[in-house]
C-alpha cells in the first residue's frame, strides 16, 4: 500500500468510525475502489488495526466522563450507599451491553470476514437500516436524559450494537443512536451513549485484531504484495486526528438536529454501490 492510499483510508476511517453511516462499509468500499481485494487477510488485518486510532481519540475525547463513570462503579461495589449514584448504575450498563457484540463478534468472526464482507451485504444494510434510523429519528417523547439510564437501556443497546458486526452497512454508531432513540433518549444522550457502549467494545475488538491480525500486514498472500506496517502507522495516526474532530462536529450537531442528512446520505450510498455492482464497475 502506498501512503496517499493509506491517508485516504486513515480519513474515511476517521470520519466514518463514530458517524452513522458505517465505517467499515466505507472502508470496504474506497478499498475496493482503490483496487484492493477485501476479503484478503492483509487488507483485513490494516482495516481492524487503523480503527485503533479511532479508538484512542474517543477515550481521549471523553476521558473525563470515562474517569467519572469508572470511579462511581468501583465506590458502588465496596458502598452500599454510593449504588443510587446513577453512574453506577451506567458502568453496569456499558459492562453488560458490552457482552452481545462480543459474543457474536466471536461466534460469526469467519462469517463476518468472509461471506458477509460482500459489497451486497453493505449497500443492503446501508438502505435498509436507514428505515430504522428514520423510525427512530421520528419518535416522540425524546426526553430521557443521561441520569435516566438504566441497565435495561444498556442492554437493549448493546443488542443491537451486536446487529453492526454481522452486517457491515448498518454501522454500529447506527445501531445505537437507534436503539437510544427508540428508548426515548433524547438526541444529545443517544449519541453519548453510543460513544460509551462502543469504547469497551471497539478496545476489545482493537486489542483482539491487533494481535491476532498483525502477522497479516507484513506478510504476502494470493500473490499480493503485503500492506506493511509503514501505511498501517500512518493511516492509524490520520484516523485518530480525523476522528476527534468528527466527534466534536458529530456532537455539537446533534444537539440541535435531526439524523435526516445521514439517513438520505446513507440511501444514496447504497444505490450507488448497487449500481456499480451491477454495472461491474467493482466487484461484490
Amino acid at each position: 500500500m502506498n501512503w496517499l492510499h493509506a491517508v485516504i483510508l486513515g480519513i474515511v476511517e476517521g470520519i466514518t468510525e463514530f458517524l452513522p453511516v458505517s465505517s467499515t462499509g466505507h472502508l470496504r468500499i474506497v478499498e475496493k475502489l482503490l483496487g484492493y481485494d477485501i476479503q484478503g487477510a492483509g487488507i483485513t488485518a490494516f482495516t481492524a488495526i487503523i480503527q485503533v486510532g479511532a479508538i484512542i481519540a474517543a477515550i481521549i475525547y471523553f476521558w473525563s466522563d470515562i474517569v467519572r463513570i469508572v470511579v462511581a462503579w468501583c465506590k458502588g461495589l465496596i458502598h452500599k450507599d454510593d449504588r443510587d449514584d446513577p453512574d453506577y448504575t451506567l458502568g453496569w450498563g456499558i459492562i453488560l451491553g458490552s457482552i452481545p457484540v462480543g459474543v457474536v463478534g466471536l461466534v460469526f468472526k469467519d462469517a463476518i470476514e468472509n461471506t458477509l464482507s460482500s459489497l451486497w451485504v453493505v449497500a443492503i444494510a446501508l438502505i435498509l437500516w436507514s428505515g430504522v434510523m428514520w423510525l427512530g429519528d421520528r419518535q416522540s417523547g425524546l426526553n430521557r436524559g443521561m441520569k435516566d439510564v438504566g441497565v435495561v437501556d444498556a442492554v437493549v443497546i448493546g443488542c443491537f450494537q451486536a446487529l453492526a458486526p454481522l452486517f457491515p452497512g448498518i454501522s454500529r454508531s447506527g445501531a445505537t443512536i437507534s436503539a437510544g432513540l427508540f428508548r426515548k433518549f433524547d438526541r444529545a444522550t443517544a449519541t453519548r451513549l453510543s460513544f460509551f457502549m462502543g469504547i469497551p467494545a471497539l478496545v476489545a475488538a482493537g486489542l483482539y485484531e491487533t494481535v491476532s491480525a498483525a502477522g497479516d500486514i507484513s506478510t504476502a498472500s494470493g500473490g499480493a504484495a503485503a500492506i506493511g506496517w509503514g501505511p498501517t502507522i500512518i493511516a492509524t495516526v490520520v484516523s485518530l486526528v480525523v476522528a476527534y474532530v468528527s466527534i466534536a462536529w458529530l456532537l455539537k450537531f446533534v444537539s440541535s438536529n435531526k439524523f435526516t442528512g445521514f439517513i438520505w446520505y446513507r440511501v444514496a450510498v447504497g444505490i450507488i454501490m448497487m449500481g456499480l455492482i451491477l454495472t461491474n464497475v467493482v466487484t461484490a
